[in-house]
This record gives C-alpha cells, structure tokens and sequence, in this order.
C-alpha cells in the first residue's frame, strides 16, 4: 500500500492532496463517533437496565443532579436521547466518509486519466511506431478504471479501515482487554493466514488481468478494422474463439481475486457468533448472570458488528491492490512518460522563407536495422513543385517523415533557412506546413469540423472553408448534399467513397493556409478527369507554397518543377521530358 501511494502522490493534482488530507481528518473525526457511539452503550443499557442504582451512585448521582435528572424516566429519556444522537452523527459520519471517498477517488482517476492521454499524444513520433496501440488504449480506458476502482478507492477505504479499527478496539480493551486481544489476534491469523496461502494466485491472477485487457482490445480492433474482410471471408467464428481466449482468463482471473477477498467473510461472521455465545454462556454462570452482562456483552456484539466489516474490508481492499499491481504499474509507467521540452520553451520561430535543406542526411530505425538513408543532400527552394516517385518500400514515408519533423537523422540535419530542425523548435517547423496522407483521417463530424480540423467551432472562418473546398474540387458535391457543410460523415468517413474522402483532406491542408503542402499520394483513389482538375487547382495557387507531391505514376507530376526518384537511398533527379 505505502509503495502505491508513493508512486502516485507525484502525479496528484494540489488540490487533490488537499482534499485527501481533509479525508484523514474525517477520518479522525469518524473514528471519535465510532467510539462515542459504542461506548455509550454501556451506560445505555446500564440505565434501561437498573436506573436506580445509577441514580444512588456516588459519582453519577450529584452530577445527574446538577442537571436535574432526579426520576428513572427522565434518565432514560435523556440517555436514549444521547444514545439515538450519537448513533445517527455516526451513521452520518461514515456515510459522508464513504461519499468523499468515492467523490476523490474516482475525481482522481479522471485526473490521472486525462494525465495519461495527454502525455501520450504528446509523445514522440516514434514511440507509436514501437508501440501496439491496443497497448495504449487499455491503459488510457480499462486500466484506468481498474486503478481507480481496485487500488485508489481501496487503499483510501484502507487506511480509513485501519482508523475505525483502533478507535473500536480502544472502547472493546477498556470493556474486556483479554477478550479483545484475544479476538483481535484470532481474526488477524485468520487474515493473514490466507493471504499468506494466496499471495501466489493473487499475484497470477495480476498478470493474467494486465495481459487479457490489452489483448482482448486487441481483437476488438482487428477485427472491427477489418470487418468488410471478416463478412466476405466468412471468419467470424474465428475471431469468436480469439475473443473468448483471450476473455475467458480475464473474467476467470477477476472471479477469483473477488473469491479470494470476499472468502473470510463468512467463517469469521460465525467465529464471533461463536465468541459471543461463548462469553455469554460465562457471564451466566456468575453470582448476578446475565443482568450484569448484558451492557457488556451489548458492547462487544455493536463493536463486532462494527469491526467484522472493516477487518474484512482491509482484507478485501489489501487483495484487490494485490491484485491489480500490474495494472497499477502499466498506468504508473505511462503516467511517467515525459512531456516534449518545447511545451515549456516555444520561443523559438522557424519560419519558412527561403529553402529546406538535406545536408549529409542518414537514418534508420534502430541499431539493428539497415540505413535507409546515407549521406543524403538534396535541397527543396520555396515555391517549387516536388514530384517524389519510387517503388514500394524505397523509403518515401521515411522521407516524408523526416520532412515534416516526425522523425530526426542519425547523422547530418535538415536545414530550414540555415537553422537545423531539432526537438526544440519542430513544433515551430511543423507549424508551417500541411500533409495529405493517402489514407485521410475523418472524424465522426460535419463537414466543416473535419475541413477546419482541429479549429474550435467558434473560431472556424466558413468562408475560408468554402474556398478551401473549392480547391479541392469538393464544393459542389457538399452543396448537393440535404445539410450541405453541416452534414456528419460518419464514422471514418464511411458515409463517403474513398476519392470523395481524399478531396476533403485536400481541402482540409488548404484551409490551412500553410507554406509547404505534402500530399502523400493524396490523388491515387481520385479518377483521371478529378485528379486534373484538383491538380490544376493546385498549381494554379500562390507560387509561395510549396508543394512535395508523392505519386505512385508520374502523369500525375506533370506539373511540377522537379521530380525525384528514391532508390535505394538515393536521390534521382527524373527529367520532365521522360514523363507520357
């Protein structure tokens, strides 16, 4: 439990801390309740029982007197009174416990959530590439909600548990030490007995949780991303027997971690049954039996009645933070992901004016791969149209990507006005530029939202919308529709075919209004008459933009100033007059 607090007390929000540190006190004050209220039952049901002899007393008797408490009825009215006041401001209290307990826990979890996605959209290029998203998506959703529901919750539950307990076993010492020692003792052996015999399930069952969820996304995204293959192919038993493999031991792993918490329970609840019977059966065989007992064994049977529950709930709430440590620890690494250094340093402004430079360029991915590029020099002046062909696996993503700042060189650098593009200013880079990827992204919203994507609503210019599809040779498809720019594409666009799909991304870089445009074979799913007409539109805007256009056939580069040819890692310059 202090190592879950540990790695999460760097991650709360002040105010959070704050909040939990008004909840201990609550907890304080809970606990004083939980005493008072057991505590007066003694005197309670001492008075019910024989309200004369507290009347007579030595010690009572002046201070009742002083108060005018002189008749049986009076003291019994008075008592019961103070009795029903204290049981409800306890009730109140743990109620009022238990609401701010959930009401910061699960505040936290949004927190810690928000926490995660943002540090993971913020993340470096290359860590998506490394990294399975089903991975990201159960710790940004499932994890989440599991650190919240079986760690955070339970570890405040936890120590407020620990609170009522000493408060209850402070009134039960003082009525009968030897009895509660022993009580106490009993349950604790118990306790820690079977979590001592189950640390080894707990502890498998931990990773079989952590590795479920994420696989278990897994298949719900292949297989929904792959839906149109799966009905034509007829393999949706197949994907059935993934997804029950994969979720068979996740609800296996998380019946048996609520068996293990839960199972105590019952031979406890009778083993105090037990002790009471036993402590009764004593009592009776004293000189004044039971009527002596009763206030006493009143007591002991309100006190566990009290105690049982919360010795179970530390049991309960320890099994679960067992339980889930692995995904405690899968939330914990990505809450540790750290933020890019230029969200705290945007000073700096790249500005495109001149030319971008390539100057003794060589990537690759990792140590143990090949170069993809080596010693590349290449030089793109602002204004130009690049036309950039080369076969399936030549490095044209790679290259885009080091173009638009998502990837850095191993050696050399690219130059932007003579100033190196690097982690502190790709931002001020990315800034000036626009891409059309072959496979355009379109969010579950108008078509205004996905044209100016990323605009807030209020701030998005409708004509500057209109214009920009224009362009795109994508207007009068829109203005043919029922809702015109307010109509909603659906999921993926799927409301829409796939060259009506790319002329929106078109539009969606021009909206921009950026200096340098990448359309990264933005125009193969276009027909011939509609990729002449968009790239006419193209090359008939303002000279200062440049254009890098990916083709996968050069009649598509007829426009354009220069066209390269990647081969290899090389760059081949491909005279105009070779392109039919």
């Amino acid at each position: 439990m202090r190592d879950s607090i540990n790695k999460l007390w760097p991650f709360l929000k002040p105010v959070r801390k704050k909040q939990i540190l008004f909840l201990f006190i609550l907890m304080i004050i809970s606990s004083i309740f939980e005493v008072v209220s057991i505590g007066s039952v003694v005197p309670f049901l001492g008075i019910l029982l024989s309200p004369e002899q507290v009347l007579n007393n030595d010690i009572a008797g002046p201070i009742l007197s002083y108060f005018n408490l002189v008749s049986s009825d009076e003291l019994i009215n008075v008592f019961s009174s103070l009795f029903i006041i204290a049981a409800l401001i306890s009730g109140f209290s743990r109620f009022m416990l238990l609401f701010l307990q959930k009401r910061i826990g699960h505040g936290i979890g949004s927190d810690l959530s928000h926490d995660v996605f943002r540090k993971t959209l913020y993340q470096p290029y290359k860590t998506f590439l490394d990294m399975n998203s089903s991975e990201l998506i159960a710790g940004i959703s499932t994890k989440i909600s599991v650190v919240t529901g079986s760690v955070l919750i339970p570890t405040l539950q936890l120590i407020s548990s620990i609170f009522v307990i000493t408060s209850i076993l402070l009134i039960l010492l003082i009525l009968d030490p030897y009895l509660s020692i022993f009580t106490f003792l009993t349950f604790g052996l118990i306790y820690s007995s079977i979590l001592f015999l189950t640390r080894k399930q707990i502890k498998n069952n931990s990773k079989k949780i952590s590795t479920s969820s994420e696989n278990l996304i897994k298949v719900i995204q292949e297989s929904l991303g792959g839906i149109r293959d799966i009905l034509i192919d007829g393999t949706q038993d197949q994907y059935c027997r993934i997804y029950k493999k994969y979720d068979s031991p996740l609800r296996k792993s998380k019946a048996n971690t609520e068996i293990i918490s839960g199972m105590p329970k019952f031979f406890i609840e009778t083993l105090g049954i037990v002790l009471i019977a036993i402590v009764a059966l004593n009592f009776s065989k004293t000189e004044n039996g039971l009527i002596d007992a009763i206030p006493v064994l009143g007591a002991l049977a309100i006190g566990a009645q009290r105690l049982l529950p919360v010795i179970q709930q530390v049991y309960a709430s320890i099994t679960m933070i067992k339980g889930e440590n692995d995904s405690f620890n899968d939330i914990i690494n990505l809450l540790n992901q750290p933020l890019p250094s230029y969200l705290f340093n945007q000073n700096q402004n790249l500005n495109f004016k001149d030319n971008i430079e390539f100057k003794d360029l060589s990537f690759k991915y990792d140590d143990s791969s090949e170069w993809i590029f080596n010693n590349l020099n290449f030089k793109i002046r602002k204004g130009s149209r690049i036309g950039l062909v080369g076969t399936t696996g030549s490095g044209k993503s790679t290259f885009l990507d080091l173009c638009m700042g998502l990837l850095f060189p191993n050696k050399g650098s690219i130059l932007v006005d003579d100033v190196q593009i690097n982690s502190e200013n790709f931002r001020s880079w990315q800034s000036n530029l626009s891409h059309v990827p072959q496979s355009i992204f379109l969010s579950d919203a108008s078509l205004t939202e996905n044209i100016a994507f990323g605009v807030p609503s209020e701030k998005v210019d409708i004509e500057k919308v209109k214009r920009a599809a224009k362009q795109a040779q994508v207007y009068d498809l829109i203005e043919s529709l029922p809702a015109k720019f307010n109509t909603r594409v659906g999921e993926r666009g799927i409301k829409f075919s796939g060259g009506q799909r790319q002329r929106i991304g078109i539009a969606r870089a021009l909206y921009k209004d950026s200096d340098f445009i990448i359309f990264d074979e933005a125009t193969s799913a276009l027909d011939n008459e509609t990729e002449i007409k968009v790239m006419d539109s193209i090359n008939s805007l303002d000279r200062n933009i440049t254009f890098l256009l990916v083709a996968h056939r050069l009649s598509s580069l007829k426009g354009c100033d220069i066209i390269i040819e990647i081969q290899q890692g090389e760059i081949k310059l491909i005279e105009n007059n070779q392109i039919k």
